[in-house]
């Protein structure tokens, strides 16, 4: 009789599972000369980088990863504070570990941080260039959906008495109301100003509507004796003068 070979099939072994949880480190973990809020603390808000900055503002990550990367997971997508400022309010709740809490936190905090901006711009600088007028409301209207057109009201020696925003929209002559752009500086008696609108797409090159607002307004100015010192398109950290290129201006 033939004996039986009792062999068994070739059976890979099952690997070996691990019930643990993945360890995230936490803030909490790392070294106290590390966290943020302690570094903040001994040597001030500026040596902090962006990211732990905006952990302070988060306080607190996710079961899958701490504030910080988290923050930096932020910075990264949206790409910076600036983007973050432009982002949907809606759209950053859903992002995995914020909420509508920490949105809101994150939101008031670039919005202090605009005013806080846009505040010290205004104390009385002189202004004597067109850069010196772009870099007054650049960090306000660079990233912003909508057009906005603004009014840098001026004194005598051209000294900054306000910045009111006049029209959010589309600013085309069929809408613009000259007498409004002028109210501002008649009620505040100021000789001259200085119009700033945005183009939300980045591209601040003057549109032949924007040339024809900025004939207007000149010939307007001349009869008010207000003096339209230029008219400046901000872009995305770019910015054109029309009176440097001679558009509008006769």
């Amino acid at each position: 009789m033939p004996t039986l070979s009792m062999s068994m099939p070739d059976v890979e072994p099952a690997p070996a599972t691990d019930a643990r949880p993945v360890y995230h480190a936490t803030v909490r973990d790392m070294p106290a000369d590390e966290r943020p809020r302690e570094r903040l603390q001994t040597y001030g808000a500026g040596a902090l980088n962006t990211a732990e900055l905006l952990a302070i503002i988060l306080r607190v990550g996710t079961s899958q990863e701490n504030v910080i990367t988290l923050a930096s997971k932020l910075l990264a997508k949206y790409g910076g504070l600036a983007g973050l400022a432009r982002a949907d309010f809606h759209e950053l709740c859903n992002e995995h570990g914020l909420g509508m809490a920490k949105t809101a936190q994150l939101k008031a905090a670039l919005e202090i941080d605009r005013r806080l901006s846009a505040s010290h711009a205004e104390e009385r600088v002189q202004i004597k260039s067109p850069i010196d007028a772009a870099n007054l409301v650049m960090m306000e209207l660079a990233y912003l959906d909508q057009e906005h057109l603004k009014v840098i009201l001026l004194d005598t020696k051209n000294r900054v008495m306000g910045m009111p925003t006049l029209f959010i929209g589309t600013v085309n002559s069929s809408q613009l109301r000259v007498a409004e752009v002028f109210r501002p500086a008649i009620q505040r008696n100021c000789p001259a100003l200085i119009v700033v609108h945005n183009h939300p797409s980045g591209d601040p090159t003057p549109s032949p509507e924007d040339i024809h607002v900025t004939e207007q307004l000149v010939s307007a100015g001349r009869l008010l004796d207000i003096e339209v010192l230029d008219h400046l398109v901000i872009g995305q950290q770019r910015f054109v003068s029309l009176k440097e290129r001679r558009l509008g201006f006769s």
